[in-house]
């Protein structure tokens, strides 16, 4: 193969995801490394992992046009630094600066949500368009907007936090950002549980969930949706207000960038019609006409590989090539 290809990176809590991709966004090879939850060998780790991957294809470096990488936490994308990530210990750190030097390889760090972003808006559930707005449910809310083809970033690299719109101003729930309320605490897989867990125990009446939670001590936010799919009253009430909260939070979002697409990936979004139909109906509710009828929403499909696959575009668009 003559035509140089693209590395992207997505650094995870858990894991940090690494894949060759062609520029038309083909993945060639993808593996997964363990992340060090100290922080402090990640950039060694990522460095002597390509290397190892490039000599297993017999592939030099000067075959690659840069290194596409998202992170955790809000990023300077111009400097490359990451702000904050407190379950990495890292505060003000020069990640593209060190990647580079590891490497040898330009590199471009930007938000791990605003990679996935442009991920599923490169080859995903929001391929062909130029506005998008991405939504992750998982353990929280991460969000990425998109337009005209370029991510919203903002003045210090928080552009998209969407999980940290207010959905209750009042007696809401405490979120992991300090504040309470947070749509994170009504719309990821922790608050569905919460809400459920909630609903349990404040009524007396049969529910499928209830079962649940008297043999096992817990619930799951999966159970709610099959509970719900099953025609459980109470997963039902659940959903509702889950989608409620989750529909006017994008319908907003939507009423000032008029998308063309909305994506929702995530843990959650596994639950498919389940989710999306309940959705929709609620984002009708609250969208302007003329927002509500060009605004399409699907469920991603990249899944795991929307990370890499988002940071390998931006390898493609923001590394100056000779």
């Amino acid at each position: 193969m003559n035509e140089k290809q693209l590395i992207g990176i997505d650094l995870g809590g858990t894991t940090i995801k690494m894949a060759f991709i062609t520029q038309q966004g083909e993945i060639i090879k993808k593996w997964e490394i363990p992340t060090d939850k100290t922080g402090k060998t990640i950039i060694t780790d990522i460095a002597n992992s390509l290397l190892e991957k490039m000599n297993e294809s017999n592939l030099t470096k000067d075959q690659f046009i840069g290194i596409g990488m998202g992170a955790p936490g809000p990023i300077n994308f111009t400097d490359g630094i990451v702000y904050e990530t407190s379950n990495l210990g890292w505060k003000d750190y020069p990640l593209r600066d060190e990647l580079e030097e590891k490497t040898g390889l330009k590199t471009v760090i930007d938000n791990d949500a605003n990679i996935a972003a442009i991920g599923e808006m490169w080859k995903g559930a929001g391929e062909g368009a130029l506005d998008v707005i991405c939504v992750t449910l998982g353990t929280g809310v991460g969000g990425g907007l998109i337009s005209n083809g370029e991510v919203i970033r903002g003045t210090n690299g928080a552009g998209g936090e969407i999980g940290h719109m207010t959905s209750i101003p009042e007696g809401g729930a405490p979120c992991g950002c300090g504040r309470t309320g947070c749509l994170e605490t009504v719309a990821s897989a922790t608050g569905i549980v919460r809400l459920a867990t909630e609903a349990v125990k404040s009524t007396t009446q049969s529910s499928i969930l209830r079962d649940e939670f008297e043999s096992t001590g817990e619930i799951s936010a999966k159970a709610v949706f099959d509970a719900a799919n099953a025609g459980d009253k109470l997963a039902n009430e659940v959903i509702d207000e889950v989608t409620f909260h989750l529909g006017l939070a994008i319908a907003n979002v939507a009423n000032s960038l008029n998308p063309e697409k909305i994506v929702i990936g995530g843990g959650v979004s596994k639950a498919g019609e389940g989710l999306l139909k309940p959705l929709k109906d609620q984002f009708s509710r609250y969208t302007f006409p003329r927002v509500r009828d060009t605004a399409e929403i699907n469920i991603a499909t990249l899944g795991n590989d929307a990370g890499v696959i988002g940071g390998a575009y931006l390898a493609k668009t923001k590394i100056p090539t000779l």
